[in-house]
């Protein structure tokens, strides 16, 4: 396993950071987002959703656990956010494996809380807040 870093040092070079991730990872769909409240997870996601060209807006599952958005070309994405979920029981309700192994791109918030139920070749993504309230993305694969 190796890591790669990308800097988001201001918000308006969010879209390109998100161009740049993506680029990074042509085969792979299925990404877990790691980072404390606030460090900017469901903004990264927004943007990279935007990159991949969500129509409409693309807002946090956080009482959904997981929002559908439906792109140009006609694909779906799925962005979820298990920090709500009391039981990883919640997660196999909602079906996760039709949604994880269903070849579309699938972006998880608070992953930590169901990372049993990962695939095996999911991308980590650590996001931590600097100093200097820049963003720095880890990047785990």
């Amino acid at each position: 396993m190796h890591s790669k870093s990308l800097i988001i040092s201001h918000l308006k070079e969010i879209n390109s950071v998100a161009k740049a991730f993506l680029e990074l990872f042509p085969n792979d769909k299925v990404f877990a987002f790691f980072g404390t409240m606030g460090s900017g997870k469901t903004t990264f996601i927004k943007a990279i959703c935007k990159e991949l060209g969500v129509i409409g807006n693309s807002n946090s599952p956080t009482f959904a656990l997981v929002n559908e958005y439906p792109t140009k070309s006609n694909q779906i994405i799925y962005h979820f956010d298990f920090y709500r979920i009391n039981n990883i029981s919640e997660v196999y309700d909602l079906g996760y494996e039709e949604y994880f192994y269903s070849g579309n791109y699938c972006f998880i918030e608070w992953p930590e809380k169901i990372e049993e139920l990962l695939p095996e070749n999911f991308v980590k993504v650590n996001i931590t807040v600097n100093d200097d309230n820049s963003r720095t993305l880890t990047i785990e694969i």
